[in-house]
């Protein structure tokens, strides 16, 4: 049996847990497991390394710092594979290159197009642990790539399907996948099982357990994938394909993203084209634009509204400036936030928006914007209410029975 781990930043954040890293590796190898370990830098690690290079400038090139950010991982790799053949155990270290990672040209988030597993495979045979630096590549130049915040969970994912593996195994200091976040409620209840596309929206509307595009190549690759805690024994929280007892289940997990903007434009000439125009421009830009109201046009104008992380308004409403022909006034607001419940079983249950909305409404919350798709209801609230929203909706879909 052939498993991938992964150990996040928290999981290697100093020698002790590095050893802990190692004690888990070699209880899965006695239990008859080949292993590859993909790990992250150590938990500050490349937030210390990005300060480094700031102290000479705020801009520095993206190629020098795929250069620079890819050592943290490295240096993790090499530590765990000093550690488990100190307990006499074959290990073997490797960097993105060595372990056959080939991405795209863009530096800082690049995109995996290809492995070649053969180095790795032929180390597995000759009885090592394989250990691998997360997070990075190399592209055709032979530069090195990273694959921007939370790669190395994509390193994993990829690994694993180009090595066939079993199972890619997700540790980090949660041990789980839980209906909520249980530092906000304290009832949520951790999910022994959840279906790729719950997770994907749940990750991406801002649970920070699985990165999104990692669990979006294991959906396309169908890789068994678990999400565990490296500190406890528990079974954690499998994602796999959706299955029909799951549309039994209402609602999955309700969650909170803080990192929001709303950004309202008013008097916007009502023409053929300037929607296209706005998000076009804020595409080129790199501004990820999440939800969008646009009122009736009266008078040749409309109001239109749309939300983008809270780190890229001020970018927003930089670019929104250069309409100023066309756009009679703006409002930024940095104070919102967006609350989310996802669950498959809406496709097949009436009335779960309308619980959504009486929750709210019976603690004095006003909904801002809402945004539906077939298994998610997004609203944005004033930012205040977010942590009361989250324990209200918790309880009116009874997610802690």
């Amino acid at each position: 049996m052939l498993v991938v781990h992964k150990y996040g930043g928290t999981s290697v954040g100093d020698l002790e847990r590095i050893e802990n890293v190692a004690n888990r590796v070699i209880k899965a190898r006695e239990a008859g497991q080949d292993i590859v370990v993909v790990v992250s830098a150590m938990s500050g690690e490349t937030n210390k390394l990005i300060s480094f290079a700031e102290h000479f400038t705020l801009t520095p090139a993206k190629k020098e710092m795929d250069m620079l950010l890819s050592s943290g991982e490295r240096v993790t790799a090499a530590l765990l594979s000093i550690a488990l053949q100190a307990k006499g155990f074959d290990a073997v270290a490797m960097s993105g290159r060595q372990a056959g990672i080939v991405t795209d040209d863009v530096h800082t988030y690049a995109r995996i197009e290809s492995i070649d597993p053969s180095a790795m495979l032929s180390a597995i045979q000759e009885g090592k642990i394989v250990i691998v630096a997360g997070f990075q590549g190399i592209n055709k130049d032979g530069s090195v790539t990273t694959l921007g915040r939370g790669g190395s969970d994509l390193s994993a994912v990829a690994l694993a399907g180009a090595l066939k593996a079993d199972q890619c195994e997700i540790y980090s200091d949660v041990d789980g996948i839980y209906t909520t976040d249980p530092r906000i409620e304290p009832k949520a209840k951790k999910l022994d099982t959840i279906s790729y596309d719950e997770m994907l929206e749940l990750s991406s509307l801002g649970a920070k357990v699985l990165q999104n595009r990692s669990v979006e190549l294991a959906k396309k690759l169908n890789i068994k994938l678990y999400a565990k805690s490296s500190f406890s024994d528990n079974e954690g929280t499998l994602i796999t394909e959706e299955s029909e007892n799951m549309e039994e289940v209402l609602v999955s997990g309700v969650v909170l993203d803080k990192n929001q903007a709303r950004v309202t434009l008013r008097g916007v000439s009502d023409r053929p084209g300037i929607a296209a125009e706005i998000f076009t421009m804020l595409a080129q830009e790199h501004i990820n634009v999440d939800m969008i109201i646009q009122n009736v046009g009266t008078d040749g104008t409309t109001n239109l509204g749309f939300t983008v992380p809270q780190s890229e308004h001020l970018n927003a409403k930089r670019v929104m400036e250069s309409f100023d022909h066309d756009i009679q006034g703006m409002d930024v607001d940095g104070h919102v936030c967006k609350v989310s419940v996802v669950g498959v079983g809406m496709k097949s249950h009436s009335g779960v928006a309308a619980t959504a909305f009486s929750a709210l409404a019976k603690n004095g919350i006003n909904i801002q914007m809402i945004s539906t798709s077939e298994i998610k209801v997004s609203m944005v609230i004033d930012e205040q209410y977010g942590e009361l929203a989250i324990r209200a909706l918790h309880d009116a879909y009874e997610l802690d029975k």
